[in-house]
């Protein structure tokens, strides 16, 4: 990445505030300490890892975007055709594509793009070879980028598979037509079955029940996380079969002694969101009735559609994302315009972000908050040294919040009356009680 190239282009695209940029250049230019202790100053490049660095790479290829686009999906035509707008916000220019395929002689190409790693796409061979040409010419001429020669190649999808962000591609005959075949790249479940197999060591030996219901904690997490991004691919069932195999020989000769099929019921209900996902499979198994989450344990999930208005960018896409979110929007703007005096930037930020996960219901009546009743309770309190992580705040209603710490008698019944708290709503109170060190109820 040229660095002169990329201040102009954000000087272009309206970021014209000079301390910010002088900020970014900065950034750009920071120190590298050599394996050998040398000190080096980059000239062109940004930072490994560095946060700012895939925003900087969007702004940089954003001219390459349009410039593809600008060859086939959007370019202009003498004659108006109709425009067809799907319901996600896409604008389909199907009638106008099938004139210019019939009338001029055209490359179809469409860019799929993340960060740096792209991929174009084209209907026959010939073209794709000359689009390569140019595509490279382009990025060298005009961004002064150079493309890695040995990830970048034409293939043909009907015969080769082709990697990207972790996925392998094939398009299959299906009827008349063309279908995508997709699974994980070969590396990505080499990776992920490597990692696994690590987690599984560290769970052998634990130091005490508190690492081993960690270390296994950590293992779900990686699992779950292995499932929400390749879930989308179409023989994910098979890709993660073929890791259950290899991590269940490693589980049955490691944990053989702590492994069970069932859990006290107890155990069950800690884990919600485990036992509601994973629940029904016979694969699932228990190490101490803490659950361990099947890999193997996965279907398919098509890929949706975002709506193309959906943009956190600018003040109508933002409240795109707010109506998903199903809370009011007046009270968001008040909790983040009113931070609680004397409390820390986490607090509140993570009373927001509270607020939002609970639809702005209070955690133990359900019932729809009003900005004053909102109150952020630290379920182990400050003076037990308690945090304001996440997981230690929960956002109730004001007299909840009262409740939860009284000790008086007629103060509990005058609130339990008013409050009109049902057994399962008790029940989460005294739990909220306990952690707080007063009574149960």
């Amino acid at each position: 990445m040229n660095h002169s190239k990329l201040i102009k282009q954000m000087w272009t695209l309206g970021i014209r505030d000079k301390q910010l940029i002088s900020i970014i250049k900065q950034m750009l230019k920071a120190p590298i300490t050599l394996p050998n202790g040398e000190i080096i100053y980059p000239d062109k490049g940004t930072p490994q890892g560095g946060i700012l660095s895939p925003l900087l790479s969007n702004i940089v290829l954003n001219e390459l975007d349009w410039w593809i686009s600008s060859q086939w999906e959007t370019i202009p035509t003498q004659k108006e055709y109709k425009v067809v707008v799907k319901p996600n916000g896409t604008e389909s220019r199907t009638i106008a594509h099938r004139q210019l395929r019939k009338t001029t002689k055209l490359k179809e190409m469409y860019i799929v793009r993340y960060a740096d790693d792209f991929k174009i796409f084209c209907r026959y061979r010939s073209d794709a070879n000359k689009i390569f040409i140019a595509v490279k010419q382009w990025l060298s001429e005009r961004l002064k980028l150079q493309i890695s020669e040995e990830k970048s190649k034409v293939i043909n999808l009907k015969k080769n598979y082709s990697e990207f962000l972790g996925f392998k591609l094939k398009a299959v005959k299906k009827s008349k037509k063309y279908a995508v075949r997709c699974h994980m790249s070969d590396d990505a479940v080499k990776r992920e079955t490597q990692k696994l197999i690590k987690q599984v060591k560290i769970i052998q030996r634990p130091a005490d029940y508190k690492e081993e219901y960690k270390s296994i904690s950590r293992y779900n997490s990686m699992v779950i996380g292995i499932h929400n991004y390749y879930q989308i691919a179409t023989n994910i069932n098979l890709d993660c079969s073929k890791i259950g195999r290899q991590i269940t020989t490693i589980t049955e000769n490691r944990l053989w002694q702590r492994m069970k099929k069932t859990s006290n019921e107890q155990e069950a209900i800690r884990n919600k969101y485990i036992m509601k996902k994973y629940g029904k499979s016979k694969q699932m198994r228990f190490v101490n009735n803490i659950p361990f989450v099947p890999i193997a344990y996965i279907q398919t999930r098509n890929p949706m559609y975002k709506k193309r208005s959906v943009n956190k960018y600018t003040p109508s896409g933002r409240e795109e994302i707010h109506k998903s979110l199903g809370v009011n929007l007046t009270i968001l703007h008040k909790l983040m315009n009113n931070p609680v005096i004397g409390k820390t930037i986490k607090y509140a930020d993570n009373r927001i972000s509270l607020y939002s996960a609970q639809n702005g219901k209070c955690a133990i009546t359900g019932i729809v908050l009003n900005f004053e009743d909102i109150h952020c309770h630290h379920k182990i309190p400050l003076k037990l040294k308690g945090t304001d992580r996440y997981d230690n705040l929960v956002i109730v209603h004001q007299k909840v919040h009262k409740l939860i710490h009284t000790n008086n008698a007629d103060k509990i019944r005058q609130y339990l009356e008013e409050l009109k708290l049902t057994q399962p709503m008790l029940n989460k109170l005294n739990k909220l009680r306990l952690l707080a060190e007063t009574t149960v109820i």
